[in-house]
């Protein structure tokens, strides 16, 4: 049975990552040779944009509101998790980083978990940022499955490019004398600042540290990957590479834009995939990695699935029924609501912000930092940041993009006569998805027109989101 490795890094968006684009020479030298010995997917997304949710759903094959993980919660304790299938069939299992976003823990089956309690958790204590740590834990658990004869599954999460960001103000706030290492700053003037940010000195400061984190991140896979290779094991694994979601930017982390849900998702597999392949037909979710990884182990499937396996892909083979991605988001950190359903094929994205009545306003990560104190400052005096500003903090209920034309969501199309038809067809699909996937939201959006629908279902949002908990036992 081959090894499973699947290393993540947190809030980093797909273009960040040089084989997906990113014009900063260097920047993720280990993840584009892990590209060239693997295979690429242009179209590949995660469901959900937001930490715990996205982390369980992977680990679940199920949408949030199927796995019972909506807010940061652990799951329904009968949804079968990835972990527990490993083991059946006689994985040793680890984790490092992000520990406390997969709940409960007797549902994933750790064997190895060098830090069991938040106070001494990777994320509190800086390590999730060391690549030195990602090398020499690894290692250790990579002994540890030859000493016990089993293969092994180890999911390694470094906690970069999450804020802090490297170098700035809030990581020394953070963390004081126990601030991460600064393994490469750049200058504002080195960085290109994404096209859904305005370009004004204080977002291009903050884009320019993001990028110093992006690339610590890169070391730490590489840290991961070199002792995989020091191992000898390397040649019989299955590596998976992906971001959790776009990064904690306005209009990325939280959010269902395409700069929120698209990930670099890359997968090397010696002697199965053709090195240096691409896949850019088929467009695949994080629903379908516990379903995919099964099937490539010859395990049956569990029941109830959401997702279902990508495997034919991965041997340069067709799929039907992959033209579209449906994303979903519930709840941020703070137990807030903003339930928003989305879905994207290769040329719009449509998006229903149930949450929008011109009222609530948005927060959470995002709003942190410089970037959104200096787009508020900006919007002062500049009518057009103004405009994007009073957008993200209220939003619309409906919103339509032209992705071949606006991949970065600066136009809305909605109410534009000349999308009026393509439109319509995404609400259509989006009911009859929506009611495949047993959401909880269908009834609220199939009589979105009708008076006090939509407002007796925020209703019921803010009840349920105050019965969430933040479970993080160890």
């Amino acid at each position: 049975m081959p090894n499973i490795l699947i290393v993540t890094v947190d809030d980093m968006a797909y273009n960040s990552v040089g084989v997906f684009g990113c014009r900063i020479s260097g920047i993720t030298p280990n993840i584009d040779k892990l590209a060239a010995e693997g295979m690429e997917f242009t179209y590949a997304f995660v469901n959900t944009a937001v930490c715990q949710p996205c982390r369980e759903s992977l680990q679940t094959g199920r949408y949030p509101h199927n796995n019972g993980a909506e807010g940061f919660e652990p799951i329904k304790s009968e949804v079968p998790t990835l972990s527990e299938q490993l083991r059946k069939a006689g994985y040793i299992n680890g984790i490092l980083g992000k520990e406390i976003h997969l709940q409960p823990l007797e549902k994933f089956c750790w064997d190895y978990i060098p830090f069991k309690t938040e106070k001494d958790s990777v994320w509190r204590n800086s390590f999730g940022r060391n690549p030195k740590f990602y090398h020499d834990y690894s290692a250790r658990f990579f002994q540890m499955a030859k000493t016990a004869n089993k293969p092994f599954f180890l999911l390694a999460n470094s906690q970069d490019p999450h804020r802090p960001f490297a170098g700035s103000a809030d990581d020394t706030a953070e963390f004081g004398n126990r601030r991460p290492p600064l393994t490469r700053q750049y200058s504002p003037e080195e960085v290109d600042v994404p096209g859904y940010l305005p370009d004004i000195p204080n977002v291009r400061k903050e884009v320019a540290q993001y990028y110093g984190s992006v690339h610590r991140a890169d070391q730490s896979i590489g840290g991961v990957l070199d002792a995989l290779k020091e191992s000898g094991m390397a040649d019989n694994t299955l590596v998976i590479f992906l971001s959790d979601h776009g990064a904690a930017f306005p209009f990325s982390k939280s959010q269902c834009y395409f700069n929120s849900d698209k990930t670099p998702l890359i997968i090397k597999w010696p002697h199965k995939v053709k090195p240096g392949s691409v896949d850019s037909t088929h467009m695949i979710s994080g629903i379908d990695l516990m379903p995919t990884i099964l099937d490539a182990l010859g395990l049956p499937l569990v029941p109830h699935l959401d997702g279902r396996s990508y495997l034919p892909l991965l041997f340069g083979k067709k799929q039907s029924g992959r033209t579209y991605v449906y994303a979903t988001f519930y709840q941020i950190f703070a137990k807030i609501r903003y339930p928003m359903r989305a879905l994207e094929d290769k040329n719009f994205g449509y998006i229903y912000n149930f949450w929008s009545d011109g009222k609530l306003a948005m927060t959470g990560d995002a709003t942190s930092g410089l970037t959104w104190k200096a787009m508020v400052k900006a919007a002062q005096t500049d009518p057009y940041i103004a405009q994007r500003v009073e957008l993200y903090k209220h939003r619309v209920p409906e919103e339509f993009y032209d992705f071949k034309k606006d991949p970065n969501g600066l136009h809305n199309l909605v109410n534009d006569p000349a999308y009026s038809s393509e439109v319509q067809k995404f609400r259509d699909k989006m009911l009859e998805v929506m009611r495949n996937f047993n959401d909880p939201a269908f009834q609220a959006f199939r009589d979105r027109k009708q008076t006090g629908v939509i407002k007796e279902f925020m209703q019921q949002q803010k009840v349920k989101a105050s019965h969430t908990g933040h479970d993080i036992r160890f």
